[in-house]
């Protein structure tokens, strides 16, 4: 290969410019970034960053050295727009044609919006630009915050929302937050950490419509969000947290195979294999990680087959990402099943912090911990080996399980 196009100027694609030049390929290497900002940190984004505890230079993720020695063209501010898999090319929006012997797709994934004409005050937390905007509002006096979402985004928005002197009501449509994440037993656990800071909870109730100041300029402001059970929140400012989607629309239509990610085997290598995948866009199998630490350790591994041609190295660590919410750091490692028990091994819900794993059929499946770092991190280094991660309980010992977790 002459040219490899790296598409995505985030996480995962520095990662895979990062492990292109450290694999050995010297030729011409160019970045697409529909942002205008180099490659930058997203996790401060909704916790120090927004709180106004980091600035923008700390979230950088390279620096003007590292940039020199990697060699790399970057054609920032202008998204991807196309794919001409026959000839060989990436189309951008502004009508440039990179053609390109290999392409890694690594464009990440946006946030899902509310339908509906956009409106001053309302606000989605994905970018750099998102945060410095939502920043601004929340400077300049907003007091009354309603978090449309209580996952992991939202839970930690509203945990800063809430450190600034704002009251904050997060509003989740399903019965409890974070159950598809964590299970219910440990779902039902983090529940209890918003009110203990003053944030209040409503779950089991979606939204119905914004309701807004007609006279707003430049555009209608919001003032309020109306309930599907007929509640009215008053609100200056909403932050939207309702999931994301994998940014795959610059590939429609191309041949490569999509659903809701570029599906890849456990390589990173799509069904056309000049082309690999890596970060929150691709789907390993059926999986689609939207974690930090896969976008770090994912391009490597389809950077090494992009070179090769071929699947020669698959990623199969486990699943790993952490949240800072409500005062408390929660932890998860591994694949957590629908059918799993959760069985809690040190401390417990009343003392603030515990370490749990989740099992099947005698196997260790996850590990998750509430404020256990340093043991949390002993079972994923050994849940990443294979190896038990915890001893079983004695035979004929009592039942320590705490249920399964539909």
């Amino acid at each position: 290969m002459r040219t490899v196009t790296v598409v995505g100027a985030s996480l995962a694609g520095l990662h895979a410019v990062r492990a292109l030049r450290a694999q050995g390929f010297d030729g011409r290497l160019v970045v697409i970034g529909a942002e205008r900002h180099r490659p930058y940190d997203r996790p401060p984004l909704s916790k120090s960053f927004l709180a106004g505890d980091a600035e923008t230079d700390a979230l950088s993720l390279s620096d003007a050295e590292e940039e020199a020695e990697l060699a790399a063209e970057w054609l920032l501010g202008t998204p991807a727009a196309g794919l001409d898999t026959a000839g060989r090319a990436v189309l951008l929006a502004d009508g440039r044609r990179i053609t390109t012997d290999g392409v890694v797709v690594a464009t990440g994934a946006a946030p899902r919006t509310l339908p509906g004409p956009p409106l001053a005050g309302v606000h989605t937390l994905r970018t750099l630009d998102d945060a410095l905007a939502l920043r601004g509002e929340l400077r300049t006096g907003a007091r009354q915050v309603v978090v449309i979402g209580g996952g992991f985004i939202g839970a930690e928005a509203a945990t800063a929302c809430a450190g600034l002197g704002a009251q904050v009501t997060v509003v989740e449509a399903a019965p409890l937050p974070l159950v598809p994440q964590l299970g219910r037993e440990m779902a039902q656990l983090c529940a209890r950490m918003p009110a203990e800071h003053g944030v209040r909870l409503l779950c089991g109730t979606g939204v119905k419509a914004l309701r807004a100041d007609a006279g707003g300029r430049p555009a209608p402001r919001v003032t309020a969000v109306e309930l599907a059970d007929g509640r009215l929140l008053d609100a200056d400012v909403v932050i939207v947290g309702i999931g994301v989607s994998a940014a795959t629309d610059w590939l429609t239509p191309s041949p490569l195979a999509l659903r809701d990610g570029v599906l890849c085997d456990e390589g990173g290598v799509s069904s056309l294999p000049q082309i690999v995948a890596a970060g929150d866009v691709a789907r390993y199998g059926e999986l689609r990680a939207e974690h930090w630490t896969s976008a770090t350790e994912q391009p490597a591994t389809a950077v090494r087959n992009l070179l090769a041609g071929a699947t020669v190295a698959r990623h199969t660590a486990p699943p790993y990402f952490w949240s800072d919410q409500y005062g408390s750091r929660i932890q998860l490692a591994g694949r957590r099943g629908p059918k799993d028990t959760v069985r809690i091994v040190e401390g417990g819900p009343d003392e603030g912090s515990l370490l749990a794993v989740h099992e099947r059929d005698g196997e260790i499946t996850a590990v998750f911990a509430v404020n256990r770092p340093r043991p949390f991190m002993r079972l994923r280094r050994r849940l990443a080996t294979g190896r038990p991660a915890t001893p079983a309980p004695p035979a004929g010992a009592p039942a320590a399980a705490h249920g399964a977790t539909p």
